[in-house]
This record gives structure tokens, sequence and C-alpha cells, in this order.
């Protein structure tokens, strides 16, 4: 069985857990772990993800941080600028988060999200070197009645996630699932 379909099938063992109703914020995270080498086998099954949410009952969207740096930077005023010398884009990360926090709270608005619904998000690679994965997902999670659920390529040990097995990685208390384990 590849690691993939592993994957799948550990998440869809934890989703069918019944949740707790007065879990925080930060305990109704989920990351499902992969090696990034396995991205673009990932995002070919991902409505594998939703059909085992929606089997169990639970509500699905999904959002996309995958071009969210090129479309942020691109409206900068001195996107040019950037361009031609980008460690000046190290002072402005911030704002890019800002971005990122607004788009997702935009996302959400009009929806009638509850506590059984599962808010996933592909394409956290794209913050390599620029967000910490952990930054933004303190930002999100809370607006997220249900479950958050970050694909997330990269490593898990000991609560220590890695994103692309980059050095920088930080300990978070989500629920970790991966192909080899479950949570």
């Amino acid at each position: 069985m590849s690691k993939i379909k592993q994957l799948i099938a550990s998440y869809n063992r934890h989703i069918a857990i019944p949740w707790r109703s007065d879990a925080a914020a930060p305990q109704r995270v989920i990351f499902c772990i992969y090696d990034e080498q396995d991205e673009l086998r990932l995002r070919a099954r991902i409505d594998e993800f939703e059909i085992a949410t929606r089997k169990h009952g639970h509500d699905w969207l999904l959002f996309d941080l995958t071009d969210s740096f090129a479309e942020w930077v691109t409206g900068q005023k001195y996107a040019r600028s950037y361009f031609e010398r980008p460690e000046l884009l190290s002072s402005i990360y911030p704002k890019y988060r800002d971005y990122i926090v607004a788009g997702f709270k935009s996302f959400l608005a009009g929806r009638s999200l509850d506590g059984g619904a599962v808010v996933a998000v592909k394409g956290v690679g794209s913050l390599f070197g620029f967000l910490k994965v952990k930054e933004v997902v303190d930002q999100i999670a809370p607006m997220v009645p249900g479950r958050l659920l970050i694909f997330f390529p990269g490593s898990h040990e000991n609560n220590n996630y890695r994103l692309l097995d980059g050095y920088d990685g930080w300990n978070y208390m989500a629920v970790p699932i991966t192909a080899d384990k479950d949570f």
C-alpha cells in the first residue's frame, strides 16, 4: 500500500472518532504529515480525504495557500523593488501573514460552519522560507469551530514539526497523523 493511501487510511480512522466539543483551538488542529516528495501524489488524492470526512458526517472545506505568496507580493506597491532586491522582503513578512489570515477569514465568511466541519489547508509548503506554519496556524485555528486539517509536507518527532524537513522546526500540540503510525 502506498504511503498516501496509508495516510488516508490513518486519517479515516481518526476522523471516525467522536469529537469533544470543549476542545480549545490548538487541540482541534490535525496535521496530516507526509514526505515532501509525495506532494503531487497527495494533491491527486486529496478528494479521498474529503470523502472520508463526509462519510463520517462532517462538512468539508479546502483552502489553498499554494499561490498566496505570488498573489500577495505582486500586489505590493514596491513589488518591482522586491524582485530586484529580495532581501528587502524579510521586513514585510508579517504583512504576508496578515494577508493569509485575511484571505482565510474571507474564505470562511458567509459559510455556516459548525463544530462538525473540517477546514483543510493545502499548500503550506509554499510558506517555507517566508513564514512559520505555526504562526499561520495560531492565527487561523480559532476561526474554525470544528477541526483544522493541515496537509504538512515534512516530518514530526516528539511533537516537533519540521516543514520540508528544514532545520527550523517547532513544537506544537496538534494531532499528528502519518502513514507510518496513527495519532
